[in-house]
């Protein structure tokens, strides 16, 4: 609204802006005790009851590269150095590697799926967040031997995987 003056010279616009308060300690607000505050404030001015962010913001994430794509790779450099004897077994992996003899079986059981799969998770670009195809969804795929078994079991995993994506984002642009 604006307000005019005595001389007909207009003054700034204002506006009211009410705010619930509570003081008191914790639960207080639960127990009803609230005042009301009221006050007027030029209209183009923006009133937060946040306070300023304090120290500097975050630095954005970096991208980084799917852990998937780090363990394909991982189990290829393994089968790479059994073939030529630099180690004897996948325990001796295992123990090189700190980390159990099961999770040596579970990473190098990647190198069975279908050539195009590899080619796929090897081209998954660098991402922020995490990338929904991981070694543990991949699992159940390994255990078809047909590639083609393997390829259908592979594009209904993506295909999950775009749908959820694209209706994240609709979800994301509707007001």
């Amino acid at each position: 609204m604006a307000l005019d003056g005595g001389d007909g010279a207009s003054r700034a616009s204002y506006c009211e802006q009410t705010v619930e308060v509570t003081l008191g300690p914790k639960g207080a607000f639960r127990k009803g005790n609230l005042g009301v505050l009221t006050r007027r404030v030029a209209a183009d001015r923006v009133v937060s009851a946040l306070p300023e962010p304090r120290g500097k913001p975050k630095p954005p994430k970096k991208p980084r590269t799917p852990r998937v794509v780090e363990l394909l790779k991982m189990a290829m450099e393994w089968q790479r150095r059994l073939d030529a004897g630099e180690v004897e077994s996948q325990a001796a992996i295992a123990r090189r590697e700190g980390v159990t003899r099961a999770r040596v079986t579970q990473i190098m059981a990647m190198l069975r799926l279908a050539p195009e799969i590899q080619e796929h998770i090897l081209r998954m670009p660098d991402a922020v967040n995490r990338p929904a195809i991981s070694e543990r969804a991949l699992r159940p795929i390994v255990r078809f031997e047909a590639f083609s078994d393997q390829r259908a079991q592979f594009r209904r995993l993506t295909e999950g995987v775009e749908r959820s994506s694209s209706l994240k984002r609709e979800r994301v642009r509707r007001p």
